[in-house]
């Protein structure tokens, strides 16, 4: 029997493709870069500054076992960026997207030159070029090379944190994070760049000094002007080679169309009519593009996401078997149905017909994913139900408006009590609500935020209360049930209509526990769970077993007579904790 650790790391191996190696090497070399700029950035404080940080920066990369995986992880990534532009079919995606391939494949032409002056230069002639002699080449000696080096810092720069932006843009924390990544990613090449200027202008100081010429402008040093003339015509064969296999890959992009061309054409039928004629090889994703055809695609096809999702109508058993990574994604999202495919990785060699999961019109391939809960995502979260007793009561002795005016009054003291406990008011069905804790911080707050905004709602409602009592014939009361658990969140509905919601178990046994507070004569009714991952103790409230529809198993829920009671007991294990 395999083991569930076993399990866990084969679904995370099935989950490993090339983009997300490409990803690894990227997020290795962004590393690297961070460190360097950091280290050009001591400049603006002194040239002992720069030598002191580029001693660590060269022991920590140099260091064998962190050199191998910085090399290998360059070559590959270099690799994965030369197939890319051989495999992508289809550029008619966001503008960033070509953009990142461009800069990413100008990067070998603009750093070969410093690679080999100085790591083969090292290599071959045991020269010590460091930042004295680097300045000097770039502000004395070859200006042009300043303007080169620059370029690299900007073209690398902007390339690595694209790569960054399409990998966190999907993640909970990725809009709060955003302003301060913001930050970084200018203050840092920023910081570099002047660094570098401040550095050049002591060099270009520190050159009117014989000693210092003598010393730092050593044949040791710099090397002698055959080695140089051999490292440059290496740097220009190694330039050369480079373009040519980039001359290579277009050929052969073209010669793979027109083969493609001659191996026949396929037919797609989007199931609502249209149909596109394209040649064999395309994925269905990259169809629809070079169709103009609306299609869902979050991630941009990168199979980060399963928006793109399609229904094959008709026999399936002729399509290509799904990549590991696409059976992965499919597993993730609970899809094991052979007839539904990823339309960025399904490339079909027949004609098929099939119809969309998501609307395009809800997330095109060009939308962005600002807010990446809103396109679908599985999290933790605590659903607080809440429910106004005797509405129906009070709609058939009151006038229509009276009614409306006392469950909006209702909801409204309910709603402001959810967001002073820091949860988000979510659905209004009739004269209850759903209120959702957990979209922004972690569990145990996450319920502490609930049961306290359990507490505030009992607050509310008795001011609430007071101030109706001329009109009133009988208090206000409520029911309200709490649990927490893995759902569903995102945006839900048709067009102009969707609403962003939670769907799975765990709101609708909060929705059932808020019923059981009419049989249990109760306020709220809590899961043993909220109860237990808030930190309130064993005995803080009475337990008690429970069939909940749906359930096999009983529950253990706590029941509260007074949700005001609830407060005193948060704060009584504030003071405990403190």
């Amino acid at each position: 029997m395999t083991s569930p650790s076993r399990e866990h790391l084969q679904d995370m191996a099935r989950g490993v493709g090339l983009r997300q190696v490409r990803l690894i090497t990227g997020t290795i070399m962004f590393a690297y870069l961070v460190s360097h700029f950091l280290n050009h950035a001591l400049g603006n404080i002194s040239m002992e500054a720069l030598a002191a940080g580029v001693y660590y920066h060269t022991e920590f990369w140099q260091f064998l076992p962190v050199a191998i995986v910085f090399y290998s992880a360059c070559l590959v990534h270099a690799a994965l960026g030369i197939w890319a532009l051989y495999q992508r079919r289809e550029f008619r995606w966001r503008a960033i997207e070509p953009l990142q391939l461009a800069l990413g494949l100008s990067i070998p032409m603009l750093i070969v030159a410093h690679v080999v002056g100085v790591r083969l230069g090292q290599a071959l002639y045991g020269h010590e070029k460091l930042y004295p002699q680097e300045l000097y080449l770039f502000f004395i000696a070859s200006p042009a090379r300043l303007w080169t080096m620059l370029a690299v810092l900007v073209v690398a720069w902007v390339h690595g944190c694209i790569g960054l932006y399409f990998w966190l843009r999907l993640r909970t924390f990725f809009r709060r994070a955003a302003p301060f990544l913001l930050a970084a990613a200018v203050l840092i090449p920023t910081l570099a760049m002047l660094g570098i200027y401040q550095g050049g202008r002591i060099t270009m100081s520190d050159y009117q000094d014989a000693d210092w010429r003598r010393e730092e402008l050593s044949v040791q040093k710099l090397g002698t002007a055959a080695q140089g003339n051999t490292l440059d015509s290496i740097t220009s064969g190694l330039t050369i080679g480079y373009l040519g296999l980039l001359g290579l890959v277009l050929v052969a992009r073209g010669a793979r169309a027109l083969l493609e061309r001659r191996g026949g054409m396929i037919v797609l039928s989007y199931g609502n009519g249209r149909t596109v004629r394209v040649p064999k090889g395309l994925s269905v994703l990259e169809a629809s593009l070079r169709h103009n055809v609306p299609h869902a695609s979050v991630c941009g096809g990168r199979a980060r996401c399963s928006t793109c999702r399609i229904r094959v109508i008709g026999n399936h058993v002729a399509l290509p078997e799904p990549s590991p990574r696409e059976a992965f994604v499919l597993h993730r999202v609970g899809s094991d149905d052979p007839s539904i495919r990823l339309a960025c990785q399904l490339r079909p060699t027949g004609d098929i017909t099939f119809f969309q999961l998501f609307l395009p019109h809800t997330m095109s391939a060009n939308a962005t994913a600002d807010n990446p809960a809103r396109v679908g995502q599985e999290r933790y979260l605590v659903s607080l139900f809440v429910d106004m007793r005797g509405s129906t009561q009070l709609a058939e002795k009151r006038l229509p408006f009276d009614t409306v005016f006392i469950v909006n009054r209702f909801l409204g003291a309910v709603s402001q009590a959810v967001l002073e406990a820091g949860g988000r008011p979510n659905q209004f069905i009739g004269d209850g609500m759903l209120a959702l804790f957990g979209l922004t911080v972690g569990r145990e707050q996450a319920c502490r935020q609930a049961l306290r905004a359990a507490a505030l709602i009992a607050v509310n409602i008795d001011e609430l209360n007071q101030f109706l009592s001329h009109d009133l014939h009988e208090p206000i009361r409520f029911g309200i049930g709490i649990h927490g658990g893995e759902v569903i969140v995102g945006d839900i509905g048709y067009r102009d209509h969707m609403v962003f919601t939670a769907l799975g178990d765990a709101v609708n046994v909060a929705a059932r526990l808020q019923d059981m507070t009419k049989s249990l004569a109760c306020e709220a009714v809590i899961s043993d769970e909220v109860r237990a991952t808030a930190g309130l103790t064993e005995d803080a409230l009475p337990a008690q077993d429970v069939a909940i529809r749906g359930r096999n198993e009983p529950m253990t829920v706590r029941t509260v007579d007074k949700t005001r009671v609830l407060a005193t007991l948060l704060d009584a294990k504030r003071a405990v904790a403190a």
